[in-house]
């Protein structure tokens, strides 16, 4: 009897263990749950150096990602699909001890592309280059994790989904017969699968096509005209933004919406 207690107590002992070294749980978009990659950082102290982006989001703070940020390499960028996409990261102690902080985790928004850089090996500066996955993150958010010496730490990543206050935003942009509308504020799969335009003079949805970044348009002429938009998320929720842009609206706008995606 004493050695069965002895027994179920180092059994305890062991999956005490196991739940304290195990990454944190996640629900996670994608079946693959974590997955490994590298991540270095970009921008400054105060991530200035990351305003603007292939994303198309200009302002970071303006447009409340603030600085839990980060460039994708080519491997998850997607041609810009993954924009708005959110990841959580924490650094792979199991593999560098040195530089990564432990019991740390840190989420971020996807905002920019990390292009190759053909120059040097994947293994020794191209960290960028295909087929790596990698993560070129806001400064202050790759301190959350890593040792600021160290410039480059193992991660574990998962996709998570996207936690936004307010709605969806629309901004337009372009000229008569061409609306290049970016969005911003995205929840829950934070990426734009699919999106249909609507003018008020119009009983029809209209595909409209992705452009880069967040950004899709449509050759259309819409001008003067009350505008809806439907838009469907990568993970396939799909919301309708009825009459979100008044007639009369103007390029440049931008338009919130009371709508989110959950």
């Amino acid at each position: 009897m004493v050695g069965a207690a002895a027994t179920t107590v180092v059994a305890w002992c062991a999956l005490l263990a196991a739940a304290i070294l195990a990454p944190p749980a996640v629900e996670a978009l994608e079946p693959s749950g974590w997955l490994r990659a590298h991540a270095t950082f970009y921008g400054g102290a105060d991530a200035s150096g990351t305003m603007g982006g292939a994303c198309g989001y200009g302002n970071l703070y303006a447009q409340g990602y603030g600085t839990r940020t980060a460039a994708l390499s080519t491997a998850l960028f997607n041609d810009g699909l993954s924009c708005g996409q959110c990841y959580k990261l924490v650094c792979d102690r199991k593999t560098d001890r040195t530089w990564c902080k432990p019991g740390v985790s840190v989420t971020i928004t996807a905002t920019n592309y990390c292009p190759p850089n053909w120059d040097l090996p994947s293994d020794n500066g191209g960290w960028c280059n295909p087929p790596r996955p990698h993560f070129d993150m806001a400064q202050p958010a790759w301190e959350k994790i890593g040792i600021y010496r160290g410039g480059i730490i193992p991660v574990i990543y998962q996709r998570v989904p996207c936690v936004k206050k307010g709605g969806v935003r629309f901004t337009i942009n372009g000229h008569d017969y061409f609306q290049l509308v970016l969005l911003t504020n995205v929840g829950a799969a934070g990426s734009i699968k699919a999106m249909d335009v609507k003018g008020s003079q119009s009983d029809n949805w209209l595909p409209m096509a992705h452009n880069w970044g967040a950004q899709w348009h449509s050759l259309l002429y819409l001008t003067g005209q009350g505008l809806s938009f439907r838009v469907t998320i990568s993970d396939d929720q799909m919301l309708v933004f009825s009459n979100i842009v008044p007639p009369g609206w103007k390029f440049g706008q931008t338009f919130a919406s009371n709508l989110q995606f959950k």
